[in-house]
């Protein structure tokens, strides 16, 4: 059942890509996704090497222990999307909140896969929710500053 949800959560991630990006931001969601990936991967490795969460079931078990699914394509690609439609021209305290809804989702649906009696994808032990809330907000957005960095005018000097 667990592979079934792994495969699920892979066809809904390359669909988001493709259908939930606009054409015209296509780059910004490219660099938001690869910036996510190098943030995802590293800090996935370092949490499940420390042994603060775990992912019984998952691909490449043999060859990596944190979830290659989820840090490395499922969460890129919810940042693909929130940064191709970030709301830059409304308010900060909109744009706030924008960022809080995509990491709040995010939290709710792996704490359900946590707490759920009949998957085995996730595992906490020395995690909670809140610290994925808050790593998951972080990221984002570094991510956005860096899609604004990495897309800024850049001005010739005079």
């Amino acid at each position: 059942m667990e592979y079934l949800v792994l495969y699920a959560v892979w066809a809904v991630s390359a669909s988001l890509l493709i259908f939930a990006v606009p054409k015209n931001r296509r780059r910004v969601a490219h660099a938001a996704f690869l910036f996510k990936q190098m943030i995802t991967w590293a800090t996935g490795l370092y949490v499940v090497e420390k042994g603060w969460l775990e992912y019984p079931v998952r691909f490449f078990a043999d060859v990596n222990r944190a979830s290659f699914t989820f840090e490395y394509f499922a969460y890129p690609t919810v940042c693909a999307v929130f940064n191709s439609r970030f709301p830059g021209h409304r308010s900060l305290l909109f744009q706030l909140g924008y960022a809080m809804t995509y990491a709040t989702t995010i939290t709710i649906v792996e704490a359900m896969l946590e707490h759920s009696k009949t998957l085995h994808l996730i595992r906490y032990h020395q995690w909670t929710w809140y610290w994925t809330w808050l790593s998951l907000l972080i990221t984002l957005m570094l991510s956005r500053l860096f899609c604004l960095w990495f897309f800024r005018e850049k001005r010739l000097p005079a």
